[in-house]
Parts: structure tokens; sequence; C-alpha cells
């Protein structure tokens, strides 16, 4: 009627050649997504663009007349490719002029860090006419806040998370709020599956799939499945209010297969598992090359209950350091149950831990026969009440990585079992 675009919520830009070619990952775009989300705004699009300033300027042009608010990230530096500010202007025919109260700041920030002020930096402190800035409190590149066009407003950050981040929880989500756009709140769950097909999990659940609020979607992952439950309420009370039933019907439904929920790895399940038993943990890996080992590393406060590992590549070092006989290794092979249950006692052995768990197999590409094809892993748990092991088939035409992937969670969903009292 007015002759104005109909436009509505939030997009994402990210900006960044980086980004194109894969060198680095797309961090920034999944955890505005997240945020969003959080504040119940409605989040429509992302895109990403590399450090060429028409194609810039022609995302930013097509975004003006879909939504109401463009975020981008990336691109606020003092290099020659850093193009956001000054392709968003001319995208609008908008002049830049040079804020005096953001060169001081910049260079009070750098002086304070003892880097060198150069003549690049001024860069940053232009912004179009108009336009508001949003501060940066950790590092030198400030953002804007800028309605170049009625009801099309621009935030622009830098792409270094850090910074991204303390900008948004700053200035962003006020603003959010001041204009109407976080309308009541989204609450999520990540429910997190081991050893189940994602096709077998959804119809499991088939049912459930087609609820509107709180909705739920399978996802695969990296050798696991998960579902991940979503309600929009007014407020997070409400919303986990609507959360809780939908994720004990899944619980109910799925049982044992669900490990963990949201931020829980396999890793963290089984250590928490041990640490409520004050039991602990050793390891020996063949095929994982130290991977299994790395799973448990990464988990804070691991060395409660991780005790240490063995990397036995060589049959030599399976006889040497975990008491491995030659005999077994002679008529089994190293691949075999025998031989991951004589390196899980054995690494149980040297190190005095509770829980000892091996893993032996072929990850390829080579190596593999008609007996024993590449893909065959053998694992083995030994703890108090015994030990036992059992072969798993990933495959043969799986990479290298990927076996060794799975060998790792099947490892620690198996220790998972028997610390619950189930499993082999």
């Amino acid at each position: 009627m007015n002759g104005l675009p109909c436009r509505a919520g939030v997009e994402v830009l990210c900006i960044g050649t980086e980004l194109l070619l894969g060198n680095i990952v797309n961090g920034n775009a999944r955890w505005l997504a997240e945020e969003l989300a959080a504040l119940g705004v409605m989040h429509h699009r992302q895109e990403v663009v590399g450090d060429n300033r028409e194609r810039l300027i022609e995302a930013v042009r097509q975004a003006a007349g879909r939504c109401r608010v463009l975020l981008t990230t990336g691109g606020l530096g003092p290099t020659p490719d850093d193009l956001t500010t000054e392709a968003i202007a001319a995208a609008f025919g908008a002049e830049l002029e040079e804020r005096e109260e953001i060169w001081a700041a910049i260079q009070a920030r750098l002086q304070a860090r003892g880097r060198p002020v150069a003549a690049s930096n001024r860069k940053q402190a232009l912004l179009p006419r108009g336009a508001e800035v949003l501060p940066n409190p950790v590092g030198t590149a400030p953002g804007m806040i800028w309605t170049p066009l009625p009801g099309f407003t621009v935030l622009t950050f830098p792409g270094v998370p850090r910074e991204l981040r303390a900008m948004w929880q700053a200035t962003a989500v006020p603003w959010l709020r001041r204009a109407g756009l976080a309308s009541g709140v989204f609450a999520s769950r990540m429910l997190r599956f081991w050893g189940v097909p994602e096709s077998d999990l959804a119809e499991q659940v088939r049912d459930l799939l087609d609820l509107e609020n709180p909705t739920v979607a399978p996802y695969a992952g990296e050798g696991e499945v998960k579902l991940r439950i979503t309600a929009r309420a007014a407020d997070a009370p409400a919303a986990e209010t609507l959360l809780a039933p939908v994720e004990a019907e899944l619980r109910r439904r799925t049982g044992a297969l669900c490990y963990g929920v949201d931020g829980d790895s396999l890793a963290s399940v089984v250590l928490e598992a041990l640490r409520r038993r004050g039991e602990t943990l050793a390891v020996a890996e063949s095929c994982t090359g130290g991977r299994l080992g790395a799973a448990l590393a990464a988990v804070p406060g691991a060395s409660e209950v991780f005790l240490g590992g063995v990397i036995a590549y060589a049959n030599a070092v399976k006889q040497g350091l975990l008491g491995v006989p030659h005999d077994l290794l002679a008529c089994h092979g190293a691949v075999s149950d025998p031989v991951a249950e004589a390196m899980a006692g054995g690494v149980r052995r040297v190190t005095g831990a509770d829980w000892g768990v091996a893993v032996t197999g072929i990850a390829g590409p080579g190596g593999g026969s008609d007996a024993k094809p590449v893909g065959l892993v053998h694992i083995a748990v030994a703890g108090p009440d015994g030990c036992r092991s059992a072969p798993v088939h990933f495959g043969s035409g799986r990479e290298r990585s990927w076996i060794q992937l799975l060998s790792v969670g099947e490892s620690l969903n198996r220790l998972r079992l028997r610390l619950n009292n189930g499993g082999v």
C-alpha cells in the first residue's frame, strides 16, 4: 500500500573468502542461530559471501528486500580485503565519515596492548552517516547499527568469535528486544543416541515427528543420531514445561539407546559414571592409534578417573607392555577376540585401573582379507565382573578415519552399557 517491500525476520550474512574455501569452520553462523532461537527471533536465511565488494553489495541489497534485520559477521578489520562497511554503505549510496570518538578509542586500545597504531587502522573508524556505533569491548573493530531504509536495519560484527559474542550480549540483544523482534523464547533439548541407524530411530518415534509444538526432528551426527526437541512459549519456564513430557516419552521408547543430552559426549558420560562409582579406567589401542584416549582426555576433569593408555600397534608392544602371550597372537592373530581380551586385561593390570578397554582391528584401506576384512574391529571391556569381547563390522567401504571414529564410539558405548549393568 505504501510501496515498501514486505520484510520479515532476521537473516545472517557471513563474510570471508576463508569461509567459502573451507579454511575455517563457520561457527559464527551456528552460534548466532542458537542465540536467535533462544530469544524467540524469527530467523529465515543464512548466506556466505567472499571478500568481494560487488558480490557483497548485491547480497546486502537482496537481503534489504526480504528481511527486517541483517546480521553480518566478518570484514571489519584494517586490511584491504575488509570490505564490509564500505560495501554496505555503497549498497545504499551512502558516504562514509570518520568518527573521531571511534578513532580515539582504537588508538587507546592499541596503545594499551603495546601494539603500533598504523594508518590503516583509521579505516575501522569509518561509518555511514547516521549509523550508530556497536561498541567492541574486547577488540579494536567496532560494528554498527544502521537503518539505511525504512523497516530495514543492518547490525555488523567482526568475524572473531570472542568479539562477536561480547558485542552481541552487550548491545545487540538489548536492541533486538527494544525493536520488538525478541518475542517469546525457544527452548530445545538434544537427545543423543548410539548404536541405532537414523531410519530405525525415526521409525520408533514416527508419530512424535508430526508434533507442532514442541517439534521433534532427527539428525545424523558423526557415528551417532540425535533427536532435537524444540518448544516455543512466552517464557523459558513455559517452554521447558512443553519439552518435559515429550523428552520423557522419547526416553521411554528408546531406553538405553539414549546415552546423553545436549553437550554430553560418550566420553563425558562414561567418565561421569566412573566418577560416581569411584572407579578408574585405562585403555589399550591398536587400530585407533590413541583416538580413544584422546576422546577421554578432551573432557575436563578426566584425570580424576582416566589413568592413561597404551598404543600397541606392533605385536611386540602388545607382548612387551600388555603381556599378550605370543601363542595367542600366533594362533588367533592380532585382530581377534582373545587378543582384544588379553589387551584389555593387560592394560588394567599394568595401570591398576578398575576397568580396561581394548580395541584392535583393520582400519584400512589395506591389510584386509576374506576372513578379516577392512572394517572388522574387536573391542574388549575388562572390569571387576570379568572381561567380554565381541567383533563389530563397520564395512570395508568406509574411510580409515571414519572406522577409527566409529571404533572409539563403540568402545565407549560398550563400557557405558557395562557400567549401567547392561549390554555385552
